[in-house]
């Protein structure tokens, strides 16, 4: 039996979750509860709508115009076992993925958490930590506050490598 993602919802032609066309997951369930979350929504527990990994990359496919994925939430990793095999396709298709999460990296690659450390093998930029109002910056590309990091995971072993690509930073 496949594995099904919860999802809160999904965007089609995004240019506001990283660099070029992308298509957005937004996963449902988040522990963290940042004050001023952007997607407070996705925060509970609950079941909104169960679907595939196949089911989402069928969507993904009918957009050639796409430059790439983005997983949202919710906290992405909360549900990375189950994220795996789309992440996978998405990258045997060509396409770059970029993952929000408001864990650290730091924690990612410590952490006991299924599937994290087998999503971040096909990740290829990782925008990491936790929404901090008081740190709000609307200069900053594709981050909400300072204290979050633009990171290169591909690039990355047990430090993380900042991304150097102006487009994303």
């Amino acid at each position: 039996m496949e594995t099904k993602i919860n999802v809160a919802g999904l965007v089609n032609d995004s240019i506001v979750d990283g660099v070029g066309l992308r298509y957005v997951v937004f996963v449902q369930g988040c522990p963290r509860r940042c004050e001023g979350c952007h997607n407070a929504g996705t925060q509970p527990f609950v079941e909104k709508r169960l679907m595939t990994p196949n089911e989402i990359m069928s969507e993904i496919k009918k957009n050639p115009l796409l430059d790439g994925v983005t997983f949202s939430g919710g906290e992405p990793m909360c549900q990375a076992q189950a994220l795996v095999p789309l992440a996978k396709m998405i990258k045997e298709s060509g396409l770059h993925l970029a993952v929000y999460t408001g864990y650290t990296y730091e924690e990612l690659i410590n952490s006991n958490m299924l599937g994290v450390k087998e999503l971040l093998k096909y990740v290829d930029i990782l925008i990491d930590g936790e929404f901090v109002q008081s740190l709000r910056d609307y200069t900053l590309k594709f981050r909400g506050s300072s204290n979050q990091r633009v990171i290169d995971v591909q690039n990355s072993t047990n430090v993380p490598t900042l991304c150097t690509n102006p487009k994303w930073i």
